[in-house]
Parts: structure tokens; sequence; C-alpha cells
């Protein structure tokens, strides 16, 4: 009886050693293979729970810092959250786990709610409403003479470029627009995604410059985060050529943080090269995203000053080729109200409404399945916030 559980014992320890074994050949083929970044997505994603990123990841990447200097509250309304919530949107707010609905209005807050333990304070991931902040800072670039224009060839500051045909036509605008032609395949859910590779990859500078343009730029549109993060490699490339900044974060926090009062500091996800995650994973709050979109309804100005200019904010929210998207924005200008807005992953927004001077931020967890995103969710979203305007 001894020596037989001995035995069992042995043959248990064989096949542990032996599944150890086949798991260690396995990572080690996955790094060998150049797939070292499905590791890296499955500590972050998989074994926190979650089958995509989320929007408190920001402890799980290395960030930089996005400084504010000289905080700027906003304005309540008299009679701010003086209108109940409807039932629908309640009904929301644990299926999707919203964490902040916050409505403006003639640049007073009117409304402003937060659920599910978030507050005005919590530091979430923008996801790719970060796109439309790098086209500001870009267009910014370019008011300050270190871009010429965004008509400016791509292999001017991307000369990994050089050589590929249609690469070679590609334009700042292009990436921009999200019609370049880059060869990219959008997908959030699935591992072999190269979008996956985008988030967790190590140096996404190289993974992308080491890619190649498929299709005669600015034929068709196709959202590409590859695209906004060409677009953010070759900003960096001109404001450290230039001295004008020492990365992107550094001069967000000059060109837009500073200048709008951010009430705290953001982050900007980086990867192991110390590259920002552009095309998406800016972590700021409610409060001050929703500044951002203020910022654009007025035409670029905060406080009397031109922050932006006024036809960057104007070519930014002017379809190109297509009625939904502008300069890396979404518009909603055929609907009635006209609206225009910054989207990102799993139901961030900021929503703008030029008729009613109106701004919207929702912010959360995930979003609804049911409607989809153009024709029903920023609908919905834009008449609820038109409910709690003050009677």
């Amino acid at each position: 009886m001894i020596q037989l559980n001995n035995l069992r014992g042995n043959m248990i320890k064989k096949l542990i050693l032996g599944f150890v074994a086949i798991v260690l050949v396995g990572l080690s083929i996955i790094y060998i293979s150049g797939h070292g970044f499905l590791i890296t997505a499955a500590k972050r994603v998989y074994m926190q729970g979650n089958s995509t990123a989320n929007i408190n990841d920001h402890e799980q990447f290395y960030t930089r810092a996005i400084k504010t200097n000289e905080p700027q509250p906003l304005t309540e309304h008299p009679q701010i959250n003086s209108q109940p919530l409807s039932d629908e949107f309640i009904a929301e707010i644990d299926k999707q786990k919203v964490a902040a609905f916050v409505v403006i209005q003639n640049d007073q807050i009117v409304s402003e709610r937060y659920f599910n333990g978030y507050d005005s304070r919590s530091k979430t991931n923008s996801f790719s409403m970060a796109k439309t902040v790098l086209t500001m800072l870009v267009g910014k670039a370019i008011e300050e003479g270190y871009i010429t224009s965004f008509d400016q060839p791509i292999v001017t500051l991307l000369p990994e470029f050089k050589g590929d045909p249609l690469g070679e036509k590609a334009t700042l605008a292009h990436l921009s627009l999200m019609n370049s032609g880059y060869e990219w395949t959008e997908h959030y859910y699935s591992p072999v995604s190269p979008t996956v590779e985008l988030l967790y990859g190590s140096d996404i500078e190289r993974f992308l410059t080491g890619g190649y343009f498929s299709a005669e730029p600015g034929t068709f549109w196709e959202y590409s985060s590859a695209s906004t993060q060409l677009l953010g490699i070759a900003l960096k490339r001109a404001l450290l050529a230039n001295n004008a900044a020492d990365s992107v974060s550094d001069y967000l926090s000059q060109k837009l943080w500073q200048p709008l009062g951010m009430n705290d500091d953001a982050l900007w996800h980086l990867d192991n090269s110390d590259m920002e995650l552009v095309f998406c994973c800016l972590n700021s709050n409610a409060r001050n995203f929703a500044k951002l979109g203020m910022l654009m309804l007025n035409n670029g100005q905060w406080n009397d000053q031109q922050v932006l200019p006024k036809d960057l904010v104007e070519m930014m929210i002017t379809p190109v080729g297509q009625p939904y998207y502008g300069y890396s924005t979404w518009l909603g200008l055929d609907h009635q109200p006209a609206h225009y807005y910054m989207s990102g992953h799993l139901g961030q927004f900021v929503i703008v409404v030029p008729e009613y001077n109106m701004v919207v931020v929702r912010l959360g967890e995930s979003s609804s399945s049911e409607r989809e995103m153009m024709e029903q969710e920023i609908p919905f979203l834009i008449d609820q916030a038109l409910q709690q305007l003050p009677k």
C-alpha cells in the first residue's frame, strides 16, 4: 500500500513537472516568436478578470504625468442637479457601470453625477478620446512652426517609409482622418489582433514603423489606432527636433493642461520604450475631459485666450470624404440636434451640442451593446442631458 501511494505520488509529481515544463516551453516560444506582448496582455487583462482593457488600468502601465499648474474651477449653475435622472438612464447606471455623467451649458455645470464608487477626482482611461487630443496638439505644433502643415508628407518625420510607394504619398492629414491606407486591423477583443500588440507591446514605435501601406492614401476610410500612433510618433520627433518639449505629455501640459487650469495632473500610458500610447490611454477625470469639449465648443478660446487656432477646430469638425468623421473627431452634423464628439472604448464620450451651447461627458466601464453608437447611443445621451437642463 505504501509502495502504491509512493508510486502515485511520483506519477503526480512527474505530471506536474511535465505540465510546468510545457508551460515554460510555451512561454519561451511566445517570447522568441516576438509575441511576448500576449503575456503582458494576459497579466493586465485576463488575470485581472477582464476580457479587454478597462478604465482603471493605469496602475498596470508605465505612465508619464501631464502636469497642471493653477487649477481653474468650473462654475456650478445655481440649480445644479435640480432635475432628476430618467428611469431609463437609472437602469443604465448599474447595467453598464456608468462612472460619471456631467452636463455643462453656457460654461456652467448644470448636472454632475457619479456612480459605482467613482467621484469627481477619479482618474479613468479616456481610451480613443485621446485621438482627438492628439490632433489638437499637432494643430498647435503647426501653429508654432514645428510642423509645416497637415499636408506635410509623413516621410519627412517618419523616414522609415521612404521606399514604400504608397507610404510616400501619405500625409499627416491622412493619419488624422483615418484614410492613410496603412495596413491595419482594429480589434479589441482578439488576442492575436495587432491592436493588442499596439496596447501591450514593448516598443510600439519599432512595431509600427516596420509596417507598410496597402492602399492609396485618401481613397477610403478605415478606423485605425495605428494611424493615430504614427501621427503621435511624428509629433514627438518634431517636438524633440525643435527642443519644444521633452515628450508629447510635456507638450500637452504646456499647451492645454495648464492653460485650461485642469484640476489635477493626468497620466498617459507608456510602452517599455518611453513612448506615450497616444492612440488611447489618457487618464483624467470628468471635469477635465469636459474642459476639452468646452474648448472646442468655444472655437479654441479659453478665458479670452486663443488656446487653439479657430481654424483648427473648424477643420476638425468638418467631414472629409464621409459624413461621420473629421480630423480625429466623430460627427453627427446631420442629426437633430447637430453634434460632434470624442469617443473611447467602453463608452467614454465628450459630446458637444452647439445648438444648446452644451457639453456632455459620459464615462463608464462599459456601453450598451443594444444601441449602435452613432445612431442610438449618442442621441440617447444627448436626450438625457437635455432633460437635465434647469427649467
